[in-house]
């Protein structure tokens, strides 16, 4: 009983109004959803989820609790909501990187950089439990791009960047499945070093790990083959990929999770990790089909946002794939020839913006302090790249 008053208590707060700071300009999204947004409006949206970071970050510089903060993932290892702050923290870095900077979000952005450095190094929850690669992958992402900022090379950040890293870095190598990918659980039958993987789990990292070998970084070659040879298998011929890869694929047909509805959050990102490391059969067309499919199909991303329980929307979908598919849905517009861009950004911008609240917060999942600081920073990052350089960016100079 004690339980539940804690959740309704949670879902109150949630679903309360939200008192709008005078300062953030309230963007009215219309019911139904515009087709299209510009870069302006956008932009505005954009500051608003870079506002919302700002604020919620914590004086000694990280983003959420390391905590249980509800009663859905009661059943994981006690490290797990740990693993799921530091990766969400990542994220948040990546969206301050990628964003114009102002004086606050630079502050914000050196603050939660040093909380990274200093945090402490991922180790395995339990012996099913790996959600630890989370924060292994995003921290490694995080770090790979702030190696090649100029606001860090300084002798006060990159030694300390480059050995965070290479703890990271070898934490994956440890973790990494013989069948090349990553993977967060370790079931049916536990091992020290794990069996299952998922392939946007891998894929999400590949091109950092392929920036660490331009970086000069200890990436052992034959790991980032293994990884790209991992999502390539999970590749299927109806431009789907498998959630995780199977000798024989899970297709049978219905309401399969292989199905391209199902994997609406996982195409954008194994494309965009392919190509950004060469792979030839991930051309233009290949890539605007896997676009044409998200907005199609984008119903089944938006009936599973916020459903508590993972894979129970159709096709199996599940509410964490939104922000993620989004996000990735970007980076792979950005992939076509320059001229074609903006018209995908004008339709992805506006279903990223019917999200965000007064605060300028998202979520996409639970809402724990984690899943809101990575729901706000996966909407803020896809915003960005769509984005052309604002007049008052700096350089880091």
């Amino acid at each position: 009983m004690a339980g539940a008053t804690l959740f309704l208590s949670a879902l109150a707060l949630w679903v309360a109004p939200v008192v709008q700071d005078p300062e953030i300009p309230v963007v009215r999204i219309m019911d139904p959803v515009p087709e299209t947004m510009t870069d302006a409006e956008a932009r505005t949206c954009l500051d608003r989820a870079l506002s919302f970071l700002v604020r919620s970050q914590a004086a000694d510089g990280h983003w959420g609790h390391g905590s249980m903060e509800g009663l859905l993932d009661s059943g994981y290892a006690v490290t797990s909501w740990k693993d799921w702050q530091v990766g969400a923290h990542g994220l948040a870095l990546l969206a301050l990187m990628e964003s114009p900077e102002t004086p606050e979000r630079r502050a914000a952005l050196e603050q939660g950089m040093n909380w990274m450095l200093q945090v402490d190094d991922p180790l395995r929850g339990n012996n099913w439990d790996n959600d630890t690669v989370w924060a292994a992958v995003y921290s490694y992402i995080a770090l790979a791009r702030a190696a090649g900022d100029a606001r860090f090379q300084s002798e006060a950040w990159r030694p300390r960047i480059d050995a965070r890293a290479e703890r990271a870095l070898q934490y994956l190598l440890d973790q990494q499945v013989p069948t090349g990918g990553w993977g967060y659980y370790d079931f049916p039958y536990p091992t020290q070093r794990p069996k299952w993987a998922t392939s946007f789990t891998t894929a999400c990292v590949i091109p950092a790990l392929a920036d660490g070998v331009k970086l000069g970084w200890k990436v052992d070659g034959d790991m980032l083959e293994r990884a790209r040879k991992y999502v390539r298998r999970c590749s299927l011929p109806n431009g789907a990929y498998e959630y995780n890869l199977n000798p024989v694929p899970r297709i049978s047909g219905g309401e399969t999770i292989n199905n391209v509805k199902g994997s609406l959050g996982r195409i954008q990102v194994c494309n965009w990790a392919l190509a950004m490391t060469g792979e030839k059969s991930i051309t233009h067309d290949k890539v605007r089909e896997g676009l044409s499919s998200f907005f199609e199909e984008h119903r089944f991303l938006d009936v599973a946002r916020m459903r508590p329980v993972p894979h129970e929307a159709y096709y199996a979908n599940a509410g964490y794939f939104y922000f993620f598919g989004h996000y990735y849905a970007a980076q792979s517009i950005n992939l076509l020839p320059p001229g074609e861009r903006e018209s995908w950004h004008a339709k992805l911008r506006p279903h990223l913006a019917k999200t965000l609240r007064a605060d300028g917060s998202s979520s996409d999942f639970h809402i724990q302090t984690w899943s809101v600081t990575a729901g706000t920073s996966f909407a803020a990052l896809a915003l960005a790249l769509g984005l052309p350089p604002a007049p008052a960016a700096t350089t880091g100079k």
